[in-house]
């Protein structure tokens, strides 16, 4: 007859009970739930590139590569939105920059590429010193602050054209040469396209500036409890001086890219951008409300929302193709995007609210 161990505990780490087993996996419940908040776009985006491996034939390598060239554009805008953001503010300026910088690309084209880069860079980043200004030491709102600017920045790219929707490259300049572009095909042409290694290069120092440096720790600091911020001397003003900077110098690269992609400058292009980009940052997990945010999170949101405009692009193939009925317009895709849009921040509200529960 085999003994019984007269030491209840020892017995217990023997031969696990049924009730330590749900003790075990309620205690591990939590720590999954705040994995799944903290990953969860990266999560949805490995699900649906499986899904779209596995539905359509011509998604591929190279449909991905399509989609980081394609978002370069607003993902750099995004980089600069989720500092923003982080801070508790917002930019709805970053249009009208990328508009403006690509208007000053063209116009100065004829004195070479990376004159043209500089210029449409400054421009962006004037435009973001003034932001920065208004926002952090007159104190004016940043959605009022940045939608007069979005005006401004506007009419300025128009009356620079004379009131023309855009301007054409230096066709005689290196611009062209430099960029990589075709003439007169409106898209970037070489092997391997300088914008995809521009935006892993800018997510990168993004996320190296938010995790290692004083900066980055300001900045979720700032937008945790600015009061608090102001109490324990750090430098507010400064450091939403620099994150208005730091929005519109991307935006003013962005317009680079629109020059190079559009063969020219257009002061009406970039309408709904900022839109676009505050989507990426919200679904990569950044608080609207400031103090929580992530980088490589904004990089996975950027990725998530183009991958998802791409699919519904070839379901209405897949459905032509397979002659379904189901055909999605531009309307409900749309739709599609807002319906996500809301979902997430439905959820972070709820997350938010249970936070708020637990502290209490």
């Amino acid at each position: 007859m085999p003994k019984v161990s007269s030491q209840p505990g020892i017995a217990a780490l023997a031969e696990p009970s049924e009730a330590n087993t749900r003790i075990g996996i309620k205690e591990r419940l939590p720590r999954i739930g705040e994995f799944v908040r903290q990953q969860g776009a990266l999560i949805a985006l490995i699900i649906v590139v499986t899904f779209s491996f596995l539905r359509y034939d011509n998604f591929n390598t190279l449909t991905i590569y399509s989609v980081l060239n394609f978002n370069a554009q607003f993902g750099l805008i995004a980089l600069g939105m989720t500092f923003v953001i982080m801070t508790g503010g917002i930019d709805l300026s970053v249009g009208g920059i990328a508009a403006l910088a690509s208007v000053v690309a063209a116009l100065t084209s004829s004195h070479g590429f990376f004159y043209a880069l500089f210029a449409a860079v400054i421009a962006g980043t004037l435009v973001g010193i003034v932001n920065g200004i208004v926002v952090a030491w007159m104190r004016v709102p940043p959605f009022i602050a940045t939608l007069a600017t979005l005006y401004i920045v506007r009419g300025v790219a128009l009356r620079l054209i004379n009131d023309a929707a855009s301007v054409n490259l230096d066709q005689k300049s290196d611009f062209i040469t430099v960029a990589g572009t075709t003439v007169g095909d409106g898209f970037l042409n070489p092997p391997v396209p300088f914008t995809i290694p521009l935006l892993l290069v800018a997510f990168l120092i993004g996320i190296l500036v938010l995790r290692y440096t004083r900066f980055g720790r300001y900045v979720l600091a700032i937008g945790g409890n600015p009061e608090a911020a102001q109490l324990m001397g750090l430098p507010v003003k400064r450091t939403l001086f620099w994150v208005y900077t730091l929005s519109g110098a991307l935006a003013g690269l962005v317009g680079v890219l629109l020059a190079i992609n559009l063969n020219g400058g257009s002061a009406t292009e970039g309408n709904g951008w900022e839109l676009i980009a505050i989507a990426a940052v919200v679904v990569g997990g950044t608080l609207l409300t400031g103090g929580v945010g992530s980088v490589f999170g904004t990089l996975v949101g950027v990725l998530l929302l183009g991958t998802i405009v791409e699919i519904l692009q070839l379901e209405n193939n897949y459905t032509l193709d397979h002659g379904g009925g189901l055909y999605l317009n531009s309307f409900w895709q749309n739709v599609i995007r807002g319906i996500f849009l809301l979902i997430v921040v439905l959820l972070q509200s709820r997350l938010q609210q249970k936070r708020a529960r637990q502290r209490t």
